[in-house]
């Protein structure tokens, strides 16, 4: 009986106005109710337009990692192995500069950094090497090869000019090594 007692002191509309708004806000206006439709969820955007032509052409649109999807004869996929860039170019660079301790290497983008290699035969230079490897095709064009060098002077290592002509041997080298990687998976 207390409870009702301290009810009854509050006025009326305290406890009316509260309830009114919790049951306006739960009714329905039918103006305002959402309709689904079927075409609701089919987008038309560039990425779905892209994925239709290409599911159409007899490519995938998805990224394969691991290998498979690659038919025969794709020169795209040679060597296979979902790598971003040809795989004979990879391996190549990847064994043309494997004197020098790799820094980190990202086949999907293709770059190869290495970290610094100083010959045993000199004891006050050393040199680095970044490698792109820049398509799918096994091309002369494929790969560039930016080289570093430094010379310890009294003040530690400094940076020094280098030959041109030094990376593109490299290169030729790397470009060799592919072509005989090619001929070898060839043969198989």
């Amino acid at each position: 009986m207390s409870i009702i007692r301290d009810l009854s002191l509050f006025p009326r509309n305290t406890l009316v106005l509260p309830l009114a708004l919790v049951v306006a806000a739960c009714s329905a206006d039918s103006s305002q109710v959402r309709e689904v439709e079927r075409d609701e969820y089919n987008t038309d955007s560039k990425r779905e337009q892209l994925l239709r032509a290409t599911s159409a052409a007899g490519t995938s649109g998805g990224i394969t990692i691991f290998g498979g999807g690659t038919e025969k004869g794709q020169e795209g996929g040679a060597g296979g192995g979902g790598l971003g860039v040809n795989a004979f170019l990879w391996r190549a660079t990847l064994d043309t500069l494997s004197f020098m301790p790799l820094a980190s290497a990202d086949p999907f983008g293709g770059v190869i950094i290495t970290d610094w290699h100083a010959p045993a035969a000199v004891s006050n230079e050393r040199f680095k090497a970044t490698a792109y490897v820049l398509g799918r095709q096994l091309r002369s064009d494929g790969v560039r090869i930016s080289l570093f060098r430094q010379v310890r002077g009294p003040g530690g290592w400094v940076d020094a000019p280098i030959s041109a002509a030094t990376a593109a041997e490299l290169e030729d080298k790397v470009l060799a090594r592919a072509r005989e990687l090619r001929s070898q998976s060839a043969g198989r």
